[in-house]
C-alpha cells in the first residue's frame, strides 16, 4: 500500500485578494467616490491625494479633509469532482465592514501638503468552517487506499480563520508650476500584517458506521509493523520469507528476512509519521513586514480648465513577511525525521507590492456633465510574490503570463448646485496563468458597475455614496492527482473558481479654509 501522497495541506493564504485588488495585492478602491463612478485618475478632489496627487493644486487654500469607509461583501466558490471528496461545492462568504481611507491636503499659493492613510493591500478576514477541496484531499484519499481494510468514509474537522491587512502611510508635496502643469512627489510607508489561526483535527476513517480516528489507525498500523519488523530480525537474514507471510505483509515474494525486516521498520516509520500528520494540529502565527513606495506625479490642466489629465507612477515596493509563530502545522518530515512546519518561527516570506502605472482624463462635457476614464497597469511581473506549490517557491514567468491591467469609465452629472449623479464601468484583466490559480488564492478577471452621488450638505461638506457590484469570470484548471491505492492510480481533476463582491461607500469631503 502506497502513502507517499499522504500528507496535510499546505495553509497558505493571499488575504489580500479578498478586498478589490487592482493588482495581485493592490488595492484600488480607495475612496467612495471611487465606488460611485471608477475613473478617479484625474481627480481634482480630496481624494486626489491618492489618485492624482498631483492634481491637488486644483483645490482651494486651506485644509481638506476625507474620510472614508467601504463595506465589502463577496462570495468565494470552488468546486472540485474529485470522486472520493465528501463535498465537491466549497463556498466562503467574505465580510469586511470596515475598509477606512482618510485624507488630508493644505494648500497654500503653489505648494499643498498631503498626507493619507489607507489599506493599500489587504484589509480582508476570511473565516472557512468547512474547509476547502486541498484541505480533504489527503484524508480523502484514504477511502481508495484503505479499501481493503474496510474503510468506507472519512470525516475531519478544519477551522482557519485569516485576516491581511498592508497599511499605507503617505505624505508628499504638489506643486504648481503654472496654470498648466503641476507635478507631485510623496513617500509611502507600508506596514504589513498577516494572521492565521485555526486547526485541523478529528480526522476519523470509518468502516462502515464504525468510526476510528485516522491517527489511532496508523499509530496500530506502525505497532504492528514495527513488531513483525522484530519477528523478523530474529530469523536468520538470508532465509526466503513465506509466501503467505509476504502477502500478509505486503511485500513481494521472494524476499529475505533481513530485507524483510527492514522494509517493515521503513514502514513503521511512515505509518508513524501519518499518525502525527493526522493528528490534531492548530496554527496561531502573525507576519509583519513593512517597505517604502517612492510616488512621483503629474496633472495636466488644459482647455481652460475643462481638460485634466492625471498621471502617477508608484515604484515597487519590497517586502518580507516575517512569521513570529505561537504554534505551528506539520506538513512533512526531511529524510532525517527532523519536522517540516508551515510557518517557521521568523521565517520570511517575499510579499512585495508591483509598480503602478495609472493615467487618467477627464473632460466637462458641458457644465453639469462630465466624463473620466482612467488606466491603472500593474508591473506585477516584476514584483516578487513568494509564490509557491508543496513548498517550492516558483518564478512569476511559470505563473505570470502578462501584466494586469483595468480600464475605468466614469461620468458625473449635475442635477442641482446640490446634488451630483454619478455611474461607472470598471475591466479587470488579469495576466495570470491558469496554474497560478489554487483553492486558497486565486485571480480572476471581472466587470464592475457602480453608481450613486455627491450631495453638498454645506459650503463645508459634502457626502459622497457609492454601490459598487463585480462580476468575476469563472476559471477552470485540470491537474493530475495520484490516488495511492497498491497500485497507485492517476486521474485528471477539474477545480473551477467563481466569485462576486458588492461594496456600499460613504465619505465626508470636509473644506476647513486657511488655519495658518
Amino acid at each position: 500500500m502506497n502513502f507517499k501522497n499522504l500528507c496535510l495541506p499546505t495553509i497558505v493564504m493571499f488575504i489580500s485578494t479578498l478586498v478589490h485588488a487592482g493588482g495581485i495585492i493592490t488595492n484600488s478602491n480607495q475612496s467612495a467616490s471611487w465606488v460611485r463612478m471608477f475613473a478617479r485618475d484625474a481627480s481634482q478632489e480630496i481624494d486626489a491625494v491618492y489618485y492624482n496627487p498631483a492634481g491637488l493644486t486644483s483645490l482651494n487654500d486651506g485644509l481638506s479633509i476625507s474620510l472614508n469607509n467601504q463595506s465589502v461583501f463577496s462570495k468565494k466558490t470552488i468546486k472540485n469532482n474529485y470522486q472520493y471528496l465528501n463535498t465537491h461545492d466549497y463556498i466562503g462568504d467574505i465580510s469586511v465592514p470596515f475598509f477606512p481611507s482618510v485624507y488630508a491636503a493644505y494648500k497654500t499659493g503653489k505648494f499643498v501638503f498631503s498626507a493619507a492613510f489607507n489599506p493599500v493591500g489587504g484589509g480582508g478576514k476570511a473565516t472557512f468552517e468547512d474547509g476547502l477541496p486541498s484541505f480533504e484531499l489527503g484524508i480523502s484519499d484514504l477511502k481508495p487506499a484503505l479499501l481493503s481494510k474496510g474503510v468506507t468514509d472519512y470525516s475531519s474537522n478544519v477551522y482557519f480563520k485569516g485576516s491581511s491587512v498592508f497599511y499605507g502611510g503617505q505624505f508628499g508635496i504638489s506643486y504648481k508650476v503654472n496654470d498648466i502643469v503641476s507635478l507631485f512627489g510623496g513617500l509611502r510607508y507600508v506596514y504589513a500584517c498577516n494572521t492565521y489561526e485555526g486547526y485541523l483535527k478529528d480526522n476519523t476513517l470509518y468502516f462502515g458506521t464504525t468510526p476510528m480516528s485516522a491517527s489511532t489507525f496508523f499509530t496500530s498500523a506502525a505497532q504492528q509493523a514495527s513488531a513483525t519488523a522484530t519477528n523478523f530480525a530474529a530469523q536468520p537474514p538470508t532465509n526466503i520469507l513465506s509466501d503467505a507471510a509476504a502477502d500478509a505483509t505486503g511485500l513481494p515474494h521472494g524476499i529475505t528476512y533481513g530485507a524483510a525486516a527492514a522494509a517493515l521498520s521503513q514502514k513503521s516509520a511512515a505509518y508513524s509519521a501519518k499518525a502525527i500528520l493526522l493528528s490534531d494540529q492548530e496554527v496561531d502565527v502573525e507576519q509583519t513586514g513593512k517597505g517604502f513606495t517612492p510616488i512621483v506625479g503629474l496633472n495636466l490642466n488644459l482647455l481652460d480648465s475643462k481638460l485634466d489629465i492625471g498621471l502617477k507612477y508608484e515604484f515597487l515596493t519590497k517586502l518580507k513577511l516575517r512569521n513570529h509563530t505561537q504554534k505551528d502545522i506539520t506538513t512533512g518530515f526531511t529524510s532525517t525525521g527532523a519536522a517540516i512546519t508551515q510557518f517557521p518561527n521568523h521565517a520570511e516570506t517575499a510579499s512585495d507590492m508591483p509598480a503602478l502605472l495609472s493615467v487618467g482624463v477627464s473632460y466637462k462635457v458641458l457644465n453639469n456633465f462630465k466624463l473620466s476614464a482612467g488606466v491603472h497597469y500593474y508591473f506585477d511581473k516584476n514584483a516578487d510574490y513568494g509564490r509557491s506549490f508543496n513548498g517550492v517557491i516558483v518564478e512569476n514567468k511559470d505563473v505570470i503570463s502578462k501584466n494586469n491591467y483595468e480600464l475605468a469609465l466614469g461620468m458625473e452629472y449635475d442635477l442641482s448646485d446640490k446634488f451630483r449623479l454619478s455611474a461607472g464601468y470598471l475591466l479587470a484583466k488579469t495576466g495570470v496563468m491558469v496554474g497560478y490559480n489554487t483553492d486558497l488564492s486565486y485571480a480572476l478577471s471581472s466587470n464592475s458597475v457602480g453608481f450613486g452621488g455627491k450631495l453638498a450638505v454645506s459650503p463645508r461638506m459634502d457626502i459622497n455614496l457609492g454601490m459598487s457590484y463585480t462580476a468575476y469570470t469563472p476559471s477552470d484548471k485540470t491537474y493530475d492527482h495520484t490516488i495511492p491505492t497498491t497500485t497507485p492510480q492517476t486521474v485528471t481533476l477539474k477545480e473551477s473558481y467563481y466569485r462576486d463582491a458588492l461594496i456600499f461607500s460613504i465619505g465626508f469631503d470636509i473644506k476647513l479654509g486657511k488655519i495658518f
